[in-house]
Formats: structure tokens, sequence, C-alpha cells
């Protein structure tokens, strides 16, 4: 996953003798295990085979004087041979035994974490959980989301990232959140999410706190598209399906005509059914991000998270996706964490976020006139975008 960063950086030799480092502990190790393995089942087959030339030497000499019968002399070899068997197998998968040892104590540690948000025996009993969803109780989500008095502290620091936060949202909104790196974007979506929950104050979604209702329905009824998009190993078509996977190959195809993704998808040679690669790397970012996109609106959700979604692509794919944005924001409450304030001018309220607290609410107009923060941030850009435009047709 990091080779190009480590060719990038002249990491090779660094990265070889590291990695060499743990090879030749991994081979002592294994050759130790292999050696104690066949010491243990050799000492086991010869005190079986000196068990047997013992019995053969003293009961041949006792049939042979007389004192038993040949036949016994057979069955008491053939018992022991039998009662040796198993002790043998029992020697040969040992190591094998103590290899299901630690990989089921790996599987059972994982099974055994405890949840960070759990939810309460009530709304278990009436919602169920993760594994076993009581989906018929489920409400429909409307998507009205209030934030009342938030803050919040990450656990272990006492710093207060998010203080004292208010807002409330109407059913179909688009709110835009913008401000510097570290001020607690990322924060407020992430407790929306439910990713974590307010350390005072409370996050209510169509006039109920969201913890009387299970993390389960809530996060079926979001969306989330990152500025990093993550791909699954697989097709183009595995990943879109990712986000419902009861979509039909029609719903697949529609969802990335909404996302402008189908036309790049159709020119390639097996089309939807065309490997992704790992993480996604057969494929250009942007056509990640379109691939997210389409995953993002054939889940329908009703709570849709952008986060700096456009960041990190080139202004012609931007355009694309902007469109694609637009397709995806009908009908839902949405969420956008803008880097460019340029796709953000069409949101029906924009925050901006400083050091934890709201500083600037309104609308695109609203905050150039107030000619604050939010202004100089806008003007700044404007005047990059103008200028690059400039040395391009130069």
């Amino acid at each position: 996953m990091g080779a190009t960063t480590s060719k990038s950086l002249v990491l090779e030799e660094k990265n070889l003798r590291n990695f060499s480092g743990l090879v030749k502990n991994y081979r002592s190790t294994s050759i130790r295990a292999a050696v104690f393995t066949s010491l243990y089942y050799q000492s086991v087959a010869i005190v079986a085979a000196l068990g047997i030339a013992l019995m053969c030497y003293y009961g041949g000499y006792e049939a042979y004087i007389g004192g038993i019968e040949t036949g016994l002399l057979f069955m008491f070899i053939s018992y022991t041979t039998m009662f040796f068997e198993p002790v043998l197998s029992i020697a040969r998968i040992s190591n094998q035994m103590k290899q299901a040892q630690v990989a089921a104590e790996r599987v059972f540690n994982l099974l055994n974490v405890e949840t960070e948000i759990p939810d309460t025996l009530e709304v278990i009993e009436k919602y169920g959980d993760y594994d076993n969803p009581k989906k018929e109780n489920w409400e429909e989500l409307n998507g009205d989301v209030e934030f009342k008095d938030v803050s919040f502290a990450y656990s272990g620091t006492n710093k207060t990232v998010l203080k004292n936060f208010n807002l409330r949202v109407k059913k179909g909104m688009t709110v835009a959140l913008v401000g510097e790196t570290g001020a607690g974007k990322s924060t407020i979506v992430n407790l929306l999410c439910r990713f974590y929950e307010p350390t005072s104050g409370t996050i209510n979604i169509d006039g109920r706190c969201y913890k009387e209702r299970s993390v389960g329905w809530l996060h079926a009824n979001l969306g989330y598209v990152m500025q990093t998009p993550h791909l699954f190993s697989g097709t183009i078509k595995e990943n879109i399906r990712y986000g419902n996977l009861e979509a039909s190959d029609e719903e697949i195809i529609a969802a990335a005509k909404a996302a402008n993704a189908h036309d790049f998808i159709s020119k390639l040679d097996k089309g939807y059914d065309t490997e992704v690669g790992e993480g996604g790397s057969r494929l250009s970012q942007g056509q990640k991000q379109l691939v997210s996109f389409a995953r993002a609106i054939v889940a329908d959700p009703r709570i849709l998270v952008l986060d700096e979604a456009t960041s990190s692509i080139d202004t012609e794919t931007e355009m694309v996706i902007q469109k694609a944005i637009g397709n995806i924001l009908k009908g839902s409450t949405s969420f956008v964490i803008a880097h460019r304030l340029s796709t953000i001018t069409n949101a029906d309220l924009i925050l901006v976020i400083k050091d934890g607290m709201l500083t600037e609410k309104g609308t695109h107009q609203e905050l150039l006139a107030l000619k604050g923060y939010y202004y100089k941030l806008y003007t700044n850009q404007f005047v990059e975008d103008k200028m690059k435009e400039m040395k391009i047709v130069s």
C-alpha cells in the first residue's frame, strides 16, 4: 500500500533491513518450534517402540518356555499398539492445536470487545441490536436535527473540542461547515453520526434524543462520503451495491447515472464488472469518488454527510461531482464539510466553526455582507482561483 511513498523517499534499504529482521526472527522461531514438535513426537514414538519391543522379548520368552500361550502374546502386542496409536496422533497434532488455540484467542478477543457506544437495555428490547435488529419497530427518519448545548471532549483529554454548540436543522436542508483544520467540523458530524456521544448536551433527531433509538437505526439512515473514498477489492458493481446489499442491477446503474459515474464506467472494458483493485488502486481519485457517491445514492440516506468530498480532485472532475452532489442532496438533510467555498454557495445554511465554537451563521450572501472570517476566506480563495485561471490562459 505504501510502495510509492517508500520509493519517493528512498526508504527501500531501511524497509529491507526491517523486513529482513522480522523474517529472521520468524524463521528462527519457526525452526525452534518445529524441532520441539519433532522431538516430542519422536520421543513418544520411541517409548511406544521400546514398550512393544520389551513385550515381544519378555512375552516371546514366556511363550517359548510355555508360561503363556502364543495367542495371548499376540493379543497383548495388538492392544499395546492400539493404545499408543492415539497417543502418537495427539503428539502429531499438538503443534496444530497450539496454533489453533492462538488463532481462537485472537478471534474471541475481537468478539469480546465492548462497543464504545452501547444502546440501553430498553432500546435493545424495542429496537434490537446490530446482530438481531427489530426493523419492524424502526420509525421512519424524517431528517429534523437539533443540537442543544452540545459540548464534547475526547476520552482521556481535558481539552474541549466543541463548546455549547446549538443548531436546528429542518428536513431537507443543506448545512455547510467551514473553518480551520482542527476547528471541530468533523467532530460535529461524527457526533451526529453517533460515532461519539456528547460529553454534555443532547442531539435530537425528529424531536427525540437519538439515544432513545438504536445505533443501527441511525446508521441505516445515514450516508457518509469521505474525503478519501475507500473501495473494497471486487468489482465496481459490488462496491456500489455495498450501500444497499438488496439493490438490483437496475438500481445500481440508476445510482451511477445520478452520480455521473455511468459514462466512465461504460467506457471500461468490463463495465460494471471491472475489478477496482486493492483500495480502488485501478481507478483514479475522481473515479473512486464518483463510485463512492453512487454507493451513497443507492443507500437512499435520510441524512447525508459529505466530508470534504471534493478537496483532493481536479477542477474538471469537481464540476462533474458537483452535479452528482446536487442529485444526492435532493430530499436528504445534508451536512457538508467544505474546503473549497465555491462548492457551498447554494447551501441553505453555512456555519463558520472556530476553536470548537460557532462564530458565524447564515447563507452565502448574508455571510459576505458581514465581512467577517467567511468573507476573508472566500475572497482569498476567489483571488487564488482567478490567478490560477490567468496562469492557465497564459
